[in-house]
């Protein structure tokens, strides 16, 4: 019975969320921390997580950011030293113990494109 009292509640955010609607027309792309400000300019004192919480449920997404940090890290720097010639030419079979030890130096990453 708890959950069927909780579908009759009255909305107590419903004037901030009003006010967030009206903030996002004005500022497209505002995220939560200019929403905090921009709504303690207005008079409506609202803790972040709150306006986070509050963003959410209206579906309130920013999708262009202000700093360029989101770029992908890259360390290559192009040809580095000498390359080592090739030996063993893909003959890994020997009969004498530890004459052909090899590794594998393969560095994967994986980035996904669009999480936000």
């Amino acid at each position: 019975y708890y959950w069927v009292n909780c579908f009759e509640r009255v909305n107590k955010d419903e004037l901030i969320e009003k006010e967030m609607l009206k903030i996002r027309q004005e500022h497209a792309n505002a995220g939560y921390r200019p929403m905090s400000e921009l709504l303690k300019q207005r008079g409506y004192h609202v803790n972040h997580k709150k306006v986070q919480r509050l963003m959410k449920k209206l579906g309130l997404r920013v999708t262009s950011y202000w700093h360029k940090s989101r770029n992908k890290y890259n360390s290559y720097k192009g040809k580095v030293g000498t390359v080592a010639k090739n030996k063993l030419h893909r003959r890994f079979r020997t009969s004498i113990p530890h004459q052909k030890i090899t590794t594998d130096t393969t560095e994967f990453k994986y980035y996904e494109d669009g999480i936000q």
